[in-house]
């Protein structure tokens, strides 16, 4: 009996040495695990930061090429309207010069024009 009670105690101890083991191994994957995921997401973050930078630069691509778009159809704008005031400055100058050229026809042809427009608003 003192035989398999020293086998029992014996193969209690080697059960006890392999779960201690096993323990031990399972908390060092654990730990190992822990780690991994640490980086994991020590580097999630590195690249959301740097996501979100490289948005900010682009937005701010995006705002300047609006700003400049804006600034030429600005100048654009001023420039057509600059001709066209030059434009309706010389026709109104030659208008003036031929009406004083010849003031007899001009009379008349205002007339004639002033009776078509008054027969046709009657018509409409």
């Amino acid at each position: 009996m003192a035989d398999v009670k020293d086998r029992l105690k014996g193969a209690t101890e080697s059960a006890a040495d392999a779960t201690k083991s096993a323990a031990g191994k399972v908390g060092e994957a654990a730990q190992g695990a822990k780690q991994e995921a640490s980086g994991v997401i020590d580097r999630a973050g590195d690249m959301a930061g740097q996501a979100r930078d490289k948005v900010q630069e682009w937005a701010g691509d995006a705002r300047d090429a609006v700003q400049n778009a804006g600034d030429k159809v600005q100048r654009w704008a001023g420039d057509a309207y600059d001709y066209a005031g030059d434009t309706a400055g010389d026709f109104g100058r030659e208008v003036t010069s031929l009406i004083r050229k010849h003031p007899i026809p001009a009379i008349l042809i205002g007339f004639g024009v002033g009776v078509l427009l008054g027969r046709t608003a009657r018509i409409i």
